[in-house]
């Protein structure tokens, strides 16, 4: 993976895939590349955060890649790797509650669960998602997309790590 250096320097077909894998929405992808060199990473973060205003329908592109909390990503690339890491404070004593509160949740809003889960405790994670429940469905998509770029900022710092 790339430093800061190789970052701005590497072809752009280079690195698309690796930023779909951070956050899979095109648009993003291509204002990262566009705004190309970057002085420092805080300069690449705060691009990140500047172009992850997400429309409605990216915010649901962008989760359909993302597994329930609780759950093994697919497959066995790069962005399924970073998730499990990121589930790590999941246990599976918790996994049959997780599992009923994730339906709950798709059953109200009609998409997954979605948190920044690094860090958290799965116990945390169970709170956080029970205390979203009364959310109005709108306000909740603004912060599933808030969450998204928690989690764009942190996949970037680990593409330059």
């Amino acid at each position: 993976m790339p430093d800061l250096e190789g970052f701005n320097s590497a072809p752009a077909a280079q690195l698309r895939p690796l930023l779909a894998e951070c956050l899979a929405v095109p648009r993003w992808v291509d204002a990262l590349l566009a705004d190309r060199p970057y002085p420092d990473v805080d300069a690449l973060l705060a691009a990140s955060d500047r172009h992850a205003d997400l429309s409605d329908q990216e915010v649901h592109a962008a989760i359909a890649g993302h597994p329930r909390i609780g759950e093994r990503a697919r497959g066995d690339g790069v962005s399924a790797k970073w998730s499990a890491d990121e589930q790590s404070g999941v246990t599976a004593s918790l996994a049959d509650r997780l599992l009923a509160a994730n339906a709950a949740y798709e059953d109200r809003f009609g998409h997954i669960y979605l948190v920044c889960a690094t860090g958290l405790s799965g116990e945390q994670m169970l709170a956080d998602l029970t205390s979203r429940m009364g959310n109005p469905p709108d306000v909740e998509l603004r912060v599933v997309s808030r969450e998204l770029a928690k989690i764009a900022a942190l996949r970037l710092r680990k593409v330059l790590a």
